[in-house]
């Protein structure tokens, strides 16, 4: 199994660089506006919801956990006022993110750093909101993640994670990475309350379209199309075996 730490992330984004075609394609399938850089599998419409679950104004600062190139939580301030705090332990994904920011004319009101999910040197209580997209599942102990989510969001806050769990954890075909998600668990185990965790079967299979989508295209001679075609067949194969969740939580007030 590839191990999906820094050193991995970094190169792959270093290897992403700048393809613009990619980009617009990816985007376009997604259903983003055009500007949004995507590094996660959220939908346009996947992101409006979230957008109306975080509720962020101009006083508010997100922390956007795993934020790789930034381009939700960019987003997200630019349609609301907010200050960002984007944290990615790929320096490589950092630099791609302040670069956007920039593009954006968001540097201002854009934090990005390189830092750990787990530990961000942030102080308590000194976000309001938390976002982490299709990235919490991955690590070996996700709890952290959720504790720290929990420590540096300001009481009355919000978090929301995205994700994929297992449909059956008893499944002893399904992978046992697959089978420990548990995100209604690690939010309330971090001690979140109001806790909901929400199937989204919509969100699959707009996924699995974006995905049909790429593998119908034309063989290209562009590495990085070629890399997407073939990550389209790799996930096409058992796409369909998890869940999508939406999962959020609030600290206590």
């Amino acid at each position: 199994m590839v191990d999906l730490d820094s050193a991995y992330f970094s190169r792959w984004y270093a290897e992403m660089g700048d393809v613009p075609d990619k980009d617009r394609l990816w985007t376009r399938l997604l259903g983003l506006p055009p500007h949004v850089l995507s590094t996660s599998l959220l939908t346009g419409s996947g992101l409006d919801e979230v957008a109306s679950i975080l509720t962020l104004g101009p006083d508010d600062v997100l922390l956007d956990l795993a934020c790789g190139r930034a381009g939700y939580g960019l987003e997200l301030i630019a349609r609301t006022g907010a200050r960002l705090v984007g944290v990615d332990f790929a320096p490589a994904a950092i630099e791609q993110a302040r670069a956007n920011a920039e593009r954006l004319g968001l540097a201002d009101r854009a934090d990005l750093r390189v830092g750990d999910m787990g530990t961000t040197g942030l102080a308590e209580e000194s976000v309001t909101a938390v976002l982490c997209l299709d990235a919490a599942n991955f690590p070996d102990d996700p709890r952290s993640i959720f504790a720290e989510a929990h420590r540096v969001l300001a009481p009355g806050g919000c978090a929301v994670f995205t994700g994929w769990e297992a449909r059956d954890r008893d499944d002893p075909s399904v992978s046992e990475r697959r089978r420990r998600v548990d995100f209604g668990g690690w939010l309330k185990g971090a001690g979140f309350t109001d806790v909901e965790v929400t199937a989204r079967e919509d969100w699959l299979a707009a996924e699995r379209a974006a995905w049909q989508a790429v593998l119908a295209l034309p063989p290209s001679d562009d590495p990085a199309m070629r890399s997407l075609q073939d990550e389209a067949r790799e996930v096409l194969e058992d796409h369909d075996v998890p869940r999508r969740v939406l999962a959020v939580g609030q600290r206590r007030p």
